[in-house]
C-alpha cells in the first residue's frame, strides 16, 4: 500500500481558513498499469477547518483510514470474489 497526500488551500485569497487534503491510497500488489487506474486506488478528500496546515497532527484526521488499515492487517475483512462466486477473508500484508 502506498499513501500520499498534499495540501491545497483553495480560498486563501478570500481569507477562508480551510485547507483540503487529497489523500491517495494505492495498492502495490497489482501490475503498474492497473495500480493507478480508477477502479484500484482510493482518493479521499479531507477538509480541515484550520487557519494553518496541521502538519504534525495530520494523523488525527487520518485516524478513520488508519483504523480500517489496521483491521485489514490484523483481522481481515469478509469480501466477495466475483470470479469464484464465494466469500473470502481479505487481508493486507
Amino acid at each position: 500500500m502506498g499513501l500520499c497526500d498534499d495540501c491545497i488551500t483553495p480560498y486563501v485569497q478570500l481569507g477562508n481558513p480551510y485547507s483540503c487534503w487529497p489523500v491517495i491510497v494505492t495498492p502495490y500488489t497489482l501490475p503498474p498499469e492497473l495500480s493507478m487506474t480508477i477502479p484500484y486506488y482510493s482518493l479521499l478528500n479531507l477538509i480541515i477547518p484550520r487557519p494553518k496546515n496541521p502538519k504534525e497532527e495530520i494523523d488525527l484526521y487520518l485516524q478513520p483510514l488508519i483504523n480500517e488499515l489496521k483491521l485489514l492487517w490484523n483481522e481481515g475483512v469478509l469480501t466477495y470474489d466475483i470470479s469464484s462466486k464465494q466469500n473470502f477473508t481479505m487481508k493486507m500484508h
